[in-house]
């Protein structure tokens, strides 16, 4: 009896087999009362294809796979007695050429740790989950836009290591657990999103070009310890997120290009089916089954592994037919135009299902154009993503955060600039890995002056990030000010936070991320001008910033001042909305954040005198690089 049955052959077809995960691939079953694997695999321009493996002696002609029939649909399967877990395999197909390939599992659960390039036979199935009061309560969210969500980006494989190994000295999936937890408790981050967990063959990719859309990587551990350490996250209430690569595949010999001899995955015409920049192929989102071994990944990870979110990576470079293309590199779409309408469509797709079967999960766009609502309701035309990047938030705060100070006042619409288009979409404010890698130098080293002045103006530019509407990333190292740009071959530079400028920074930042967990004003109304308001965004002469940011209930409403210039203005009054009394409750130039430690009022008065336009107002002597929060 066939495994892959006239139900499934029809669902997959239709791009809505939604637990294809279960069927294809291969999978611990018993046939006639004895144990073994079956194998399944949709090739169907193969000739002939076989099992292949350390269980048979890597023999080329021990183990055929049948064609099922009807053969319209092209899946190949066998049932192998007695394989044990742990086993590699691959399949060798024959194509109709005479050609062989020797393939990877595009379905495998887990695959032999890299240089090797074989699939590994393993039972995901019987992990025990206990976090089963977390997805009740995820599932029950109502409003994930009133929730807090402070990112913090890590890839595993250097954000901390063994040393002395002679191995790569990899934090495991467990190890993570130990240290990267407790550690992310502590600093006060929400949300942990992973990159490079999809095996991929080359570290130098980061995960970003891969092979194994259906397996956490072998670099950390097993299938069984990925699942743990997500168990435990969810137990020390951290949500996940994983990078999700449904752009772009490598071309590597045994993955999925040219898989059955002919473009299976990919777009046959190069011109849709290849980025030349990148050197990679393009999913053809046309091709219904294409469309459900993506979709699958997705459910996958997200039901399987109890993910609570994708960050979907290169959007952009999905939707535009000549994205990182000359004329002549590509092909129109029907109407004309450069709008990649298969990828658009799938997008609607796969977001609609994923949030519609997932309540509280997210989908996030990292979209760097201004397509219009990447956010939006399928019904409105819109994408249907739950979150998109703030791509042109983070150029023009880094544009202007490089400036010597001086130039800052000359610059200064480039701070207020993304509050004009805040509402058009749901945004995530990021300062990612790409922006600390490939001389472009780590955060700290951005700043413009002396290190003293570094550290001042990263502290008052995170601070400013931390006020302004949207959610928040920041990728690992930059909360402490690492030196060194970023390299996926070397731990962070943890010895740095014996340095004090550095221990003081770490100490902001978990101040920042504490402050803004425990203030529903900072994360509740987001996207609306009803949680936001400028006191005056027009000091520019002064190069100061202040603004308020208010909660639904109007309670514990939050005034921010930011000085991004080294002048103290002692004589310094911010003009307030209300005759209220405003509680001090973040001060840049306290002790523990390296400042003057000089002692402050907590209390401030408002009283009737007129300044920025507002009735009211009080003294604040400002430091130079200053960053005052009051409570009101």
């Amino acid at each position: 009896m066939a495994n892959f049955s006239e139900l499934d052959r029809y669902l997959f077809g239709q791009a809505t087999h939604y637990e294809i995960y279960r069927k294809l691939g291969a999978h611990f079953t018993d046939q006639y009362g004895i144990r073994g694997v079956c194998f399944d695999v949709w090739a169907p321009n193969a000739a002939r294809i076989w099992v292949i493996g350390s269980f048979n002696g890597w023999d080329e002609t021990a183990d055929e796979m049948t064609r099922l029939e009807p053969d319209t649909m092209g899946i190949f399967e066998l049932f192998i007695p007695g394989i044990e877990e742990g086993a590699l395999y691959k399949y060798l197909i024959e194509t109709k050429d005479g050609k062989r390939l020797y393939k990877a599992d595009p379905y495998a659960n887990y695959a032999e740790l890299r240089p090797g390039t074989a699939s590994a036979v393993t039972d995901i199935e019987h992990f025990k989950w206990t976090d089963e009061k977390w997805m009740e309560e995820r599932a029950k969210t109502k409003d994930i836009y009133a929730k807090p969500m402070t990112i913090y980006e890590v890839h595993p494989g250097s954000w901390m290591r063994h040393p002395g190994r002679e191995d790569d000295g990899f934090y495991s999936y467990r190890d993570l657990v130990k240290y990267l937890i407790p550690y992310v408790k502590e600093m006060g981050y929400t949300h942990i999103e992973l990159m490079g967990i999809s095996e991929y063959p080359f570290d130098g990719s980061w995960g970003y070009q891969v092979t194994g859309y259906y397996a956490p990587t072998s670099r950390y551990g097993t299938p069984q310890d990925f699942a743990y350490f997500i168990n435990e996250c969810h137990k020390h209430k951290i949500s996940v997120i994983l990078d999700w690569v449904p752009a772009h595949f490598p071309k590597d010999a045994h993955g999925l290009a040219e898989f059955d001899g002919t473009c299976l995955y990919e777009y046959a015409d190069p011109r849709k089916g290849e980025h030349p920049d990148w050197g990679t192929k393009i999913f053809d989102y046309g091709k219904n089954e294409v469309k459900n071994f993506l979709i699958g990944s997705a459910l996958m990870w997200i039901e399987h592994y109890h993910i609570d979110g994708l960050r979907v990576d290169a959007v952009a470079s999905m939707l535009y037919l000549d994205y990182g293309k000359q004329p002549g590199q590509w092909v129109p779409n029907k109407y004309g135009d450069n709008k990649n309408l298969e990828a658009v469509e799938f997008f609607k797709h796969v977001n609609t299902l994923i949030l519609g079967r997932n309540p509280g999960a997210v989908m996030i766009a990292e979209e760097s154009t201004a397509w219009p609502k990447v956010t939006g309701r399928v019904e409105d035309d819109g994408l249907n993503f739950s979150y998109k990047w703030n791509m042109g938030w983070m150029h023009d705060f880094l544009d202007y955060m490089k400036l010597d100070p001086y130039f800052r006042k000359d610059n200064h619409h480039k701070m207020t600039f993304a509050m004009s288009y805040n509402e058009s979409e749901k945004y995530i404010l990021v300062l990612s890995h790409d922006e600390v890698v490939h001389l472009k130098c780590s955060m700290i080293n951005k700043m413009p002056g002396e290190m003293e002045d570094k550290f001042k103006n990263l502290m008052v530019g995170y601070a400013f990030m931390m006020g302004h509407p949207g959610k928040k990333l920041l990728f690992m190292g930059q909360e402490f000010a690492q030196l060194q740009e970023w390299s996926e071959a070397r731990e962070l530079d943890w010895y740095l936070l014996e340095n004090p400028d550095h221990k003081h920074m770490q100490n902001w930042v978990k101040k920042l991320l504490h402050i803004y967990q425990k203030n529903p004003a900072l994360y509740e109304l987001d996207s609306s001008w009803g949680g936001f308001e400028w006191i005056n965004a027009n000091d520019a002469e002064r190069s100061i910033f202040s603004f308020i940011r208010k909660s639904k209930d109007g309670k514990n409403n939050l005034l921010f001042v930011c000085n991004f210039t080294p002048v103290e203005r002692s004589d310094y009054r911010v003009g307030v909305p209300k005759h209220k009394t405003y509680k001090l409750i973040l001060n840049s130039d306290d002790a523990e954040f390296g400042g003057s430690g000089k002692e402050r009022p907590v209390n401030y008065k408002s009283v009737s005198q007129e300044c920025d336009g507002r009735p009211y107002s009080f003294a604040y002597p400002l430091p130079g690089f200053g960053v005052a929060v009051f409570r009101y």
